[in-house]
């Protein structure tokens, strides 16, 4: 029996305006990669991933992503990601974060990247680490989240 090996892309998309940014989900993020392999790749790059690459998180809250694609052409999707500009239309930086061969290693990964983003997020508020808000809430239920994903 021969086991489907994928890799795992751990992606941060940072928006570059404050204003109205688009409410992003899985499946729009899963769009514009589409449409960026297209652009970039042609319909032999789209023909390589199609079938492997799937969203399997995003957080609205701290706007990682993690996104699953099989191992031979991981690098066509990391590049995909990496040369999107926009996302209906909103400008975003997408920051690959970590790339792993398991999704255990992409799951401690995510976990350690919400808090560093939640900590940027209380250093920019000027609150305390032991100061209690709804941040600490977000950090738990995130966390088990990422946790209950399956290859």
């Amino acid at each position: 029996m021969v086991r489907f090996k994928n890799r795992w892309l751990l992606v941060e998309f940072i928006p570059t305006s404050n204003g109205s940014a688009t409410q992003l989900d899985g499946y729009k993020i899963w769009e514009a990669v589409r449409q960026s392999v297209l652009n970039n790749f042609g319909d032999v790059g789209w023909g390589s991933i199609g079938l492997s690459i799937n969203v399997k998180y995003y957080s609205p809250t701290t706007n990682i992503c993690i996104i699953r694609v099989a191992r031979d052409h991981h690098r066509i999707a990391w590049g995909a990601v990496t040369l999107l500009t926009a996302i209906e239309g909103t400008r975003y930086i997408p920051n690959v974060v970590h790339v792993s061969g398991t999704i255990k290693q992409t799951q401690l990964a995510a976990i350690s990247h919400n808090r560093e983003v939640i900590a940027r997020f209380r250093a920019q508020a000027k609150t305390s680490s032991a100061y209690k808000d709804s941040y600490e809430e977000y950090l738990k239920t995130s966390a088990m989240e990422i946790e209950a994903l399956h290859d």
